[in-house]
């Protein structure tokens, strides 16, 4: 048993979509007592790092409705039911950008936010692109596909044109790449 943990008592299923699902839990405390965790249950995703020969990263600018506002993203989306991850990045870099790759390297994966959701994210480097110039994107998903310099990766950071975690780690994890190339 870990220090801390919460053992359920009852749950129950508020919601069940096409992306996720919402349960209500009560919950026995370490301390004895009882309290109520909301919890999103979620497949899991995948982010793709994609960087042209050019030295140029391949993103995608979106307008999310949870922000009322457009962001500038890599390549990303969700876990089909029973998909592996790495098939998952290869498609949704296709699907959305237009680009295949001839390999991806997975590089971490991390969970976006324990407090509330379980949702997986794997975030994969692609090597070896070549534009399809075809974009296969859900007859709902509006996407503009960019090709951003490193530099102007950071400004789009400083402007909070890019603004969400997996976006940041990437022009990171592009910063940490140029500097071992010094």
């Amino acid at each position: 048993m870990q220090i801390f943990e919460e053992k359920t008592i009852s749950s129950k299923k508020i919601f069940d979509g096409r992306v996720i699902q919402l349960q209500v839990d009560e919950v026995l405390l370490p301390n004895g007592k009882t309290s109520t965790r909301e919890i999103v249950k979620h497949p899991g995703a995948v982010a793709v790092i994609a960087i042209t020969d050019e030295g140029k990263m391949i993103m995608v600018e979106q307008y999310r409705k949870p922000l009322e506002r457009t962001l500038i993203e890599i390549p990303a989306g969700k876990l089909e039911q029973g998909e592996l991850p790495e098939r998952s990045a290869a498609r949704e870099l296709e699907e959305e950008t237009g680009y295949s790759c001839t390999a991806l390297e997975h590089l971490t994966s991390f969970y976006t936010s324990p407090g509330f959701a379980n949702e997986l994210l794997h975030i994969y480097k692609a090597d070896g692109l070549k534009l399809e110039n075809r974009l296969h994107t859900d007859e709902d998903e509006f996407v503009n596909v960019l090709e951003v310099t490193f530099e102007e990766a950071q400004q789009m950071v400083a402007e909070q044109k890019i603004y969400d975690a997996k976006t940041v780690y990437a022009v990171q994890y592009w910063q940490m790449l140029k500097t071992l190339e010094k």
